[in-house]
């Protein structure tokens, strides 16, 4: 049997766009197949953006395609597979499954209700697309499979046995690999939103199962991890509620002997209710993060909404004031600059509207609670706004006449946390001078885009034709709203362009002139001969 696996999912876009990455799923289900007897060399894996540039024929007896999309935003690179794309597939000889975060519904943008999905000649996975592909290699129908979620123990497996399949990504080496920890809320109640819900109590995963997949990870050739698959890490095996900071230490200490040389190993959410209910033990969480993990980590905190009234008609978790203090906690662990240039970790802010009860003065106090947070001196390293996607199951399915009515006020409101929180919160973050190490090229357009390998990594632009696919270190020289411009260091002084010497931080008009009459110059004594370039200028040229 020849099985192809179609990835065209994509986790929650970073800036614009998510990098090299490759979500549990693909390796799950090759586990599976394993499993059940197929061969390595039988197991393809493709992602949707090969299979749109390359159009090569596929002739497979078993397709399996990974979609659907929870979170909205605009790609780089990488962008979810389309429902066009879906019906395509579908007239294709073999048997067809599909299934991911699809299976809670389909929607291309935020406030767009996500449809039950239904395509002829094609099965939809209702539950554990990794556990329907287990059961059906027993079937010859898939109409006969029963749906089911998959067991831990099940995952344990083949979370280590799938890993081969990472060598066939498009970008591998280079390939940012998603770890899951657990799934489930532990609250009570849930987030009117939320499809976290569906999954039950939390399930967390043995140390040793993870530490296991990453080793076996690591002998693939993997360098880049994640810990994303949780609602909230610092309640990762958690007891009675309370968060254990020993189980985070056995976690990461554990994955950095198993990956010694790894290159990123960052997180994705926290809750900040935890962090402020429990502030003794996620500091000392926070800790042991910065401890083990790589700089430049973000804890997206759900803060949802900062308006009283929108907290409690959606059963919101916390309060602006916990917020603000989870905020704090997070940059007195983790401000301090690391070896990637980004300081070590910061939280990021979620923010999500069109829920229910929101009104005008819902805006005006989101941006409020962001000024505050500005002014206090305290760093985010990013702010997500978002408008919800209604899914079937959940208390905001049918009530999302917010998002339409207040469609223009939302842009408006957008455009000016771009203009006057992002933009001063980023000059913060990462000021003009700063070199950001291992910056990888993606895209040429005018000018070149890339980006460091991690989570929610900084979009940069560098006004120079480069080759995609290459590692620099860039120096910071300017910054957008949501992303910076750089220029790859060291400088060679003799052939840097005028407008590009005239980017380097304090080069002044005359030393730059200097610096044109002069040219070329020798070394480092006969530029201070012959300019006034002093100091840290000149360390940045050589």
């Amino acid at each position: 049997m020849r099985v192809l696996i179609i990835d065209g999912y994509v986790d929650e876009p970073a800036c614009l766009g998510v990098p090299p990455y490759m979500a549990p799923y693909p390796r799950y289900i090759a586990g599976a197949l394993i499993e059940k007897g197929v061969q390595k060399e039988d197991i393809i894996y493709r992602t949707i953006d090969r299979i749109r540039t390359r159009r090569e024929p596929l002739r497979f007896d078993l397709y399996i395609i990974i979609a659907g999309m929870t979170v909205p935003g605009k790609y780089l690179r990488a962008s979810p597979i389309t429902l066009k794309e879906i019906n395509e597939l579908s007239h294709l000889e073999g048997t067809k499954i599909i299934g991911g975060p699809i299976r809670l519904g389909f929607g291309e943008e935020g406030g767009s209700s996500a449809k039950e999905f239904s395509v002829p000649g094609i099965t939809l996975a209702k539950k554990d697309i990794e556990a329907f592909v287990y059961d059906l290699m027993d079937h010859k129908d898939p109409a006969s499979v029963q749906h089911r979620m998959r067991t831990n123990s099940e995952i344990g497996r083949w979370a280590e046995s799938g890993t081969f399949i990472i060598t066939q990504h498009p970008d591998y080496p280079f390939v940012l690999c998603e770890l899951e920890t657990y799934r489930g809320c532990p609250r009570h109640s849930h987030c009117s939103f939320c499809t976290e819900p569906f999954y039950g109590k939390p399930d967390f995963r043995e140390v040793n199962d993870v530490v296991r997949e990453v080793s076996a990870l690591y002998e693939n050739g993997a360098r880049y991890f994640r810990l994303g698959r949780q609602p909230d890490l610092f309640m990762y095996r958690s007891k009675k509620g309370v968060p254990d900071p020993g189980a985070l230490e056995e976690l990461y200490s554990g994955i950095r002997k198993a990956a010694p040389d790894l290159k990123v190993l960052h997180m994705d959410n926290a809750n900040p209710v935890t962090i402020s209910k429990y502030p003794d033990e996620s500091r000392k969480i926070a800790e042991i993060i910065v401890k083990y993990h790589t700089s430049g980590d973000v804890a997206a905190l759900g803060m949802e909404s900062a308006d009283p009234d929108v907290i409690s008609e959606n059963d919101l978790k916390a309060t602006p004031d916990e917020v603000f203090e989870s905020i704090k906690l997070l940059n007195e662990a983790g401000a301090a600059r690391g070896a990637s240039g980004l300081p070590e970790l910061l939280p990021g802010i979620n923010f999500v509207h069109g829920l229910k009860g929101e009104t005008k003065k819902t805006f005006e106090l989101n941006f409020q609670f962001l000024k505050k947070v500005l002014d206090s001196g305290l760093m985010v390293r990013r702010v997500n706004i978002r408008q919800v996607m209604t899914f079937a199951g959940t208390p905001m399915q049918g009530h999302d006449e917010a998002v339409w009515k207040n469609k223009e006020l939302f842009l408006r409101y957008k455009e000016k946390i771009r203009n006057e929180i992002d933009l001063p919160m980023l000059r913060r973050v990462i000021p003009a001078g700063i070199l950001l190490k291992d910056v990888r090229t993606e895209i040429y357009d005018k000018i070149t885009f890339g980006r460091q390998l991690g989570t929610y990594p900084l979009l940069v632009g560098i006004p120079l034709k480069l080759d995609t696919g290459c590692s620099l270190d860039i120096l910071v020289t300017g910054h957008g709203h949501r992303s910076i411009t750089g220029i790859p260091v060291p400088v060679d002084i003799n052939r840097l362009p005028v407008k590009l010497l005239n980017m380097l931080p304090g080069m002044d008009n005359k030393q730059a002139a200097q610096v044109m009459r002069g040219r070329p110059f020798k070394d480092r004594e006969d530029i201070m001969e012959r300019t006034s370039i002093r100091g840290e200028i000149l360390n940045l040229l050589l």
